[in-house]
């Protein structure tokens, strides 16, 4: 069976590995020269905090959030199950309880445990949420490794390769462009997100910590070496320019009030990108004839790809038993 796959992202190499699982190959097709450029997934935090993003995106993402821990975990190396904390400076401290009423799975601890649990932040914060069951990986680690799992496996990556899922010839095309297919696919719209990468050997932290803000929940995820990326904004816009003098302060404002040791780090990378999502935040699995879509992954990359690679490759194999018969 041949297969296309547009796409060499979270979604486009998560479902060549799937497929591999199940004994099959694909050619991906990819418009940048190289893995990541360009890409939202290679921008990501790699959080992979299914009760975190039940806050915002409802609690339907938790179970197949969960199922993505333990195929990452069982897929990549270095997947990191610390949990997530999530705190709030004291005049925010109703947030830190409206986020407690729309999740679960977390412990509420204070400051004795916040400083068992990360020494560095220990007198800092009164109180904390505790999510242990969350886990986070280095997306571009992630990446790589993948990249280097399906073609081993036998699927061929073609790089600078822009192709309409039409202009293909091959019996199934999975559409996994992410925000380049705004316009093509109905509802699917650009979300706008801009991050940093700091580096300080004055800070160290064992788990990605979300600081609750004013406009939305900002994190600081530890890279290990003294890297730590720090993301993310959110802002309703197409615009592809590089990060903004607003969305910088921002993020620097930030990592500076989760630890003023960050007011001296250096800004490693600073990046911007566009996640694809559709008017409920929630990825669609989609299928016209032989074009299956995967998209509007939003901030889930990570998290619900698999899940979606999953639904997306019991289109493919569907279609070929049907085919058989």
């Amino acid at each position: 069976m041949r297969i296309a796959i547009i796409g060499a992202g979270a979604a486009g190499l998560v479902t060549a590995a799937k497929l591999a699982e199940r004994g099959q190959t694909a050619d991906l097709f990819e418009a940048s020269d190289r893995l990541g450029a360009g890409a939202a997934s290679w921008l990501a935090g790699g959080m992979l905090a299914p009760f975190c993003e039940a806050e915002d995106a409802g609690p339907g993402i938790v179970a197949p959030g969960h199922a993505g821990i333990e195929w990452w975990a069982a897929t990549v190396p270095d997947v990191r199950r610390g949990g997530t904390l999530v705190v709030a400076p004291a005049r925010d401290r109703g947030d830190l309880a409206r986020f407690a009423r729309r999740t679960a799975g977390h412990e509420r601890i204070g400051a004795e445990r916040i400083a068992a649990l990360e020494p560095d932040l220990a007198g800092r914060f009164g109180e904390a949420l505790f999510f242990a069951e969350e886990a986070h990986l280095d997306p571009r680690l992630a990446l790589e490794n993948l990249a280097e799992r399906v073609t081993s496996a036998g699927s061929r990556i073609h790089f600078g390769s822009t192709v309409a899922p039409q202009a293909l010839d091959h019996d199934v095309v999975v559409d996994c462009r992410g925000s380049a297919a705004a316009g093509e696919i109905p509802a699917l719209r650009p979300v706008r997100g801009e991050m940093l990468i700091l580096r300080t050997q004055d800070v160290s932290l064992s788990r990605p910590v979300r600081l609750l803000h004013p406009r939305w929940p900002v994190y600081v995820v530890p890279r290990g070496d003294g890297l730590f990326m720090v993301g993310a904004t959110v802002v309703e816009t197409d615009d592809r320019r590089s990060v903004t003098a607003r969305g910088m302060v921002d993020l620097l404002n930030a990592a500076y009030a989760l630890h003023p040791a960050f007011a001296e780090a250096e800004i490693v990378e600073t990046g911007s990108g566009l996640r694809p999502a559709f008017p409920d935040n929630l990825p669609r699995v989609s299928r016209d004839g032989r074009v299956v879509s995967v998209n509007g992954l939003y901030r889930h990359g990570f998290l619900l790809s698999p899940a979606m690679a999953d639904e997306a490759v019991s289109h493919i194999l569907g279609e070929r038993l049907k085919a058989a018969s």
